[in-house]
C-alpha cells in the first residue's frame, strides 16, 4: 500500500500528546510536512526539536484562536480535527458553561478551522479532512452527554461537508475511536494502577469491559491503532471513502 504524503502538509490539532502525536508522527512518516498545535508552548518547542515540525499555539476554543491558528498554518492539503475534551458529568449537574465549553473545543473549532483551510484544498484540487468523533457519537455515555453529543455533532459535520465539497477532490471523513489507552485514560486510571499494581494495560481493559461490556477486542486500542485509520483517511488510497464515519472502536457499537 502506497501511504505516501510527500510535498502535503498536514495540520494536526491537538497534536501534543495521545491520538493526535500519534497521528501527527504517522502522517510525518509517511512524509507529510505536519504542523503541530497545542496550548503550552513548551510542549510545542520540545516536539518540535524531536519530531522536527512547526508548532503553533493556539487556543481553538475561541473563534479569535481559530482563526489565529488557520493564518499561522497557512496552505495545508490535510486538516486533522483533533483537538477534543471530555469531562464526565451527570446531566443535572453539568451547567450551560461545560455545555458550551464542549461545543466550542469540539465542534466549533472544527466547523471554523475547515471553513478557514477548506476553500485552498478546493482551489487545489486536493484534501483531506478528519474530524475525530468517538463511538460516543453512537452510544452515548450516560454520564458524559455532553460530550456524546458534541462528537455526534462531529461526525453529522463530516457528512455534511463532504457533501458540500462533492467533486471537488477533496475528502471528509470522521473517525471514530472507542476506549484508548490515551494520556486522559491513563490519567484517568492513575489511581487505580497505583492500588492494584497491575499494568495500565490490564487496568484499562478491566475498565473496558465494566464500561464498555460489548467490545470485541476487549481491552482499550492503542493511540498508534487509531492514528493507523487517520493516516489512511488522509492517504491518496482513500480517494474513494468521503462522508463515512469510519469506526476504530474495538466493536463496542453494537450495529452492523
Amino acid at each position: 500500500m502506497n501511504l505516501d504524503l510527500s510535498n502535503k502538509t498536514a495540520l494536526i490539532t491537538g497534536s501534543t500528546k495521545g491520538i493526535g502525536l500519534a497521528a501527527a508522527e504517522a502522517l510525518r512518516e509517511a512524509g507529510a510536512e505536519v504542523i503541530l498545535h497545542g496550548r503550552d508552548p513548551e510542549q510545542l518547542r520540545a516536539l518540535e526539536q524531536t519530531l522536527g515540525a512547526r508548532g503553533i499555539s493556539a487556543d481553538v476554543g475561541t473563534a479569535e484562536g481559530c482563526a489565529e491558528l488557520a493564518a499561522a498554518a497557512g496552505q495545508v492539503d490535510i486538516l486533522v480535527n483533533n483537538a477534543g475534551i471530555f469531562v464526565p458529568s451527570d446531566f443535572f449537574d453539568t451547567p450551560d458553561e461545560a455545555w458550551d465549553r464542549h461545543w466550542q473545543v469540539n465542534v466549533m473549532s472544527a466547523v471554523r478551522l475547515s471553513r478557514a483551510l477548506a476553500p485552498g484544498m478546493v482551489e487545489r484540487g486536493w484534501g483531506r479532512i478528519v474530524m475525530l468523533g468517538s463511538e460516543s457519537a453512537f452510544n452515548i455515555p450516560a454520564d458524559m452527554i455532553h460530550y456524546g453529543v458534541s462528537k455526534t455533532a462531529d461526525v453529522a459535520l463530516a457528512r455534511g461537508l463532504a457533501k458540500r465539497l462533492a467533486g471537488t477532490g477533496v475528502t471528509v471523513n470522521s473517525v471514530l475511536p472507542g476506549p484508548t489507552l490515551s494520556d486522559g485514560l491513563r490519567d484517568m486510571l492513575a489511581e487505580e494502577v497505583a492500588r492494584s499494581g497491575a499494568p495500565v494495560e490490564k487496568v484499562a481493559a478491566d475498565f473496558v469491559m465494566t464500561h464498555r461490556p460489548s467490545s470485541i477486542i476487549q481491552r482499550a486500542a492503542t493511540v498508534e491503532e487509531v492514528a493507523s485509520m487517520i493516516l489512511y483517511a488522509c492517504s491518496p488510497l482513500a480517494s474513494a471513502t468521503t462522508g463515512a464515519s469510519l469506526r476504530v472502536d474495538g466493536g463496542v457499537v453494537e450495529t452492523l
